[in-house]
């Protein structure tokens, strides 16, 4: 694949693209998406992957439209697992796609910064989450998730950046990510998955 020609060019990154590679998709129902990066926000993945399970139970295993989850209880959206604060961040997920008719259409048309500068308003919905959304969901191949602390993480310790300030260690990870451009979400995939293993 191109975009591991492209990366391997950084020396210190070619040594973590091993034989698998990473493809991006393309998942429909972005406001559904949202709602389950709200959901995940502090849990491991596999108790993110429980609730929303069990979220999509609630409407017999499909995904719901956003009134749908705007006429739900807040106590049935509590009973799978979900606080006071994501109950009421996921409603307001459904409340802003009706209002601003957020389509996958809609978001497929726009740039990055665009998308995130809409869909940041909504409360609860912060930068990182919709930098997720975008790797994630729309399957967007030159992001670079400069705030994601397993990134940070895995940065430091590959580029020997010194993580005591903050702003120059954030300014010293965008320096290199340029040079990634415009493959720059398939080499946060990667980080990653050496970090975890």
């Amino acid at each position: 694949m191109e975009y591991a020609a492209h990366l391997r060019k950084d020396k210190k990154l070619a040594r973590l693209i091993g034989e698998e590679l990473h493809t991006l998709t393309l998942h429909k129902n972005i406001s559904v998406r949202m709602m389950a990066s709200i959901m995940s926000q502090q849990l491991s993945t596999k108790v993110a992957k429980v609730i929303f399970h069990r979220f999509l139970e609630l409407y017999k295993g499909k995904e719901p439209k956003p009134q749908q989850v705007l006429d739900t209880p807040d106590q049935i959206l509590r009973s799978i697992g979900l606080s006071n604060a994501k109950v009421s961040y996921v409603k307001n997920v459904a409340a802003f796609c009706i209002e601003h008719t957020i389509t996958d259409k809609k978001l497929l048309a726009m740039t990055n910064e665009e998308i995130i500068d809409l869909l940041v308003q909504i409360k609860g919905v912060g930068r990182w989450t919709v930098e997720m959304l975008l790797m994630f969901s729309l399957g967007r191949e030159d992001l670079f998730a400069v705030d994601d602390l397993g990134i940070q993480q895995a940065m430091c310790h590959l580029y020997k950046i010194d993580a005591s300030d903050k702003k120059a260690m954030k300014e010293k990870m965008l320096k290199i990510s340029a040079k990634w451009s415009p493959y720059r979400t398939y080499a946060c995939l990667h980080l990653w998955r050496w970090k975890d293993g």
